[in-house]
């Protein structure tokens, strides 16, 4: 009988091997009895951390300060490169002044960030590569049925023909022969690479369980996702089959006239995957928003924010130079305009591409390994504000050379899919004059539209019909009309827009009823929004260039 188990599983001591667990050693990761404690601390407690057995694994094993190794690094210098610093280090003249963070808290927090890409990956993506790959396997099973059709209508046209024919029939089936076997090979070259991928994801999948059941700190902050590597999906092939047509008997033209074979016909479907999914775990907001970091970008008018990594944001402003900025303030990449003109707006694609817009040229650019590149060009028309979609398609909100008219246009790639422009009664939904439109996309596909011209928030479904307007709150406090300028949502699908006469944004639910505002973070003229994949909002302030990060989730 194995003396770790019985019939009831009980947890017996790694030491003596007979007595019922009691504690564990959660540096040695043992099992441990009540006498055997003693014994194993024997060579010096402080190299052992013995809990309760049902508490096992709930201790962090944080790494040893390299100057004072007989202390161990609970902190990260936000200053230095977030290395590890113990508080001997935080009293050193080495990094006074500086800014440190608790480890714990970033382990949790990437502790929660790999659970959730191990559930994407599980739970989304690897079931949408199994579909695609059993879709294939579908298309290889029927071939041979679908190509016997095609060769049992050669024959029954044969039969009709005299024996002089009958080299023309099996030179055309020689030829449907070969495009079967070239049809095979597209198929199953597609289904290997799909396998082939699906692979490297149940690797990644074993990789993330482990740092799921570790209490390494370092493995688990220095984890570097591969989720952007498989989020991109191959494309869906469809095959037609080809088709067989034939044609009245003439002696004189035997081939031609017998049937005609369509080449092998390849199409591929767009076929995105968006990680974007509604969150339903639901958040309460901080009854005090709290005011987290503030980047001081050096615009003399800043204008426009949007997130691109867990530590990085774009802005732009007065100039032509759109600046990429970490949160310590760092300028860390600059790319200017060639029209020498503003940006009008700015976004970041789901691939981290920069895009951007140029009123001048009438172009939205993508800015891809530092080179620039046209994406869309109008004509008679003005590109301005710009909304990555959570499929990847573009909104862009333009106006008509002569301002008269304003419309948002949804494009996949370079081609348009759709225009909101209209509602039901054939009235325009957005004021036709110059005054800046920000635009953002909820979670639930709306289309929120921060119409600074008409006072008003305007929200259309994802075909563009009308659902509600938000003209603003009745407020004691608020002195002056509501003026909306940027506008973003949140991962419980709120409304959140800057209202920069009155200093605060306005929180809204996905119905348009005001929740709350945030006046409390000495908010300057706020103009542009965006938020986080935490959560976290970026609001720039306009007159005085400072990007602020505000945190208004508990």
């Amino acid at each position: 009988m194995d003396p770790h188990s019985s019939a009831q599983d009980v947890h017996r001591c790694d030491f003596c091997e007979t007595a019922i667990v009691h504690s564990y050693c959660d540096f040695c990761h043992v099992n441990l009895c009540k006498p055997c404690v003693v014994d194993h601390i024997s060579d010096g407690y402080d190299k052992h951390k013995i809990v309760p057995f049902g508490e096992r694994r709930s201790t962090l094993i944080y790494p040893k300060c390299g100057t004072h190794p007989h202390k161990n690094c609970d902190l990260q210098c936000k200053n230095c490169n977030d290395i590890f610093v113990c508080s001997s280090c935080t009293a050193s003249q080495t990094h006074k002044g500086h800014i440190f963070v608790e480890v714990s808290e970033v382990y949790t927090t990437k502790k929660h960030a790999i659970a959730d890409e191990a559930n994407k990956l599980e739970n989304l993506i690897s079931p949408t590569y199994e579909e695609i790959a059993l879709d294939l396997e579908n298309q290889l099973a029927s071939l041979d049925g679908g190509y016997e059709k095609i060769t049992t209508a050669m024959s029954k046209q044969g039969e009709q023909w005299h024996r002089e024919i009958d080299i023309v029939i099996n030179e055309m089936k020689t030829e449907i022969s070969e495009i079967k076997v070239k049809h095979r090979y597209i198929l199953q070259k597609h289904l290997d690479e799909i396998k082939q991928i699906h692979a490297l994801i149940k690797q990644t999948l074993l990789a993330i369980e482990e740092l799921k059941k570790s209490t390494e700190v370092s493995p688990t902050i220095e984890y570097s996702s591969n989720i952007r590597e498989f989020i991109k999906l191959p494309p869906k092939v469809k095959i037609a089959l080809p088709t067989f047509f034939p044609k009245p008997l003439d002696h004189e033209q035997l081939y031609n006239m017998f049937g005609q074979i369509t080449p092998l016909s390849t199409a591929t479907e767009e076929n995105v995957l968006s990680l974007n999914q509604p969150n339903t775990s639901v958040r309460e907001l901080l009854d005090e928003p709290e005011l987290v970091a503030t980047i001081q970008t050096g615009y003399e008018k800043l204008f426009n924010v949007t997130y691109l990594n867990e530590d990085c944001v774009w802005t732009c402003g007065s100039t032509k130079d759109i600046k990429c900025f970490n949160m310590k303030g760092e300028v860390l990449h600059t790319v200017s305009n060639k029209s020498e003109q503003r940006p009008n707006d700015i976004a970041v694609d789901s691939d981290g591409n920069l895009l951007f817009s140029d009123g001048k040229s009438g172009t939205v650019n993508k800015v891809k390994n530092g080179q620039t590149e046209e994406l869309i060009r109008l004509q008679g028309w003005k590109p301005f504000q710009l909304c990555v979609t959570s499929t990847g398609g573009l909104l862009v909100i333009m106006l008509s050379h002569d301002e008269a008219q304003c419309k948002v246009v949804r494009y996949s790639g370079s081609t348009e899919k759709q225009t909101i422009q209209f509602d039901d009664e054939g009235k325009p939904l957005y004021s036709g004059n110059a005054v800046i439109k920000y635009i953002t996309e909820n979670r639930n596909h709306d289309i929120c539209v921060a119409d600074c011209g008409a006072r008003a928030v305007v929200v259309v479904n994802q075909n563009g019909k009308l659902r509600w307007r938000y003209v603003g709150h009745p407020s004691v406090t608020k002195k002056k009309p509501f003026l909306p300028f940027g506008i973003t949502t949140d991962s419980q699908s709120r409304v959140l827009t800057a209202d920069r006469v009155n200093h605060c944004i306005h929180i809204l639910d996905q119905d348009g009823q005001f929740l709350r505002y945030i006046d409390n973070c000495d908010l300057k003229g706020p103009y542009g929004l965006c938020v986080d994949n935490n959560d976290n909002l970026f609001v720039s302030e306009c007159c005085n260039g400072n990007v602020k990060k505000i945190k208004f989730f508990r």
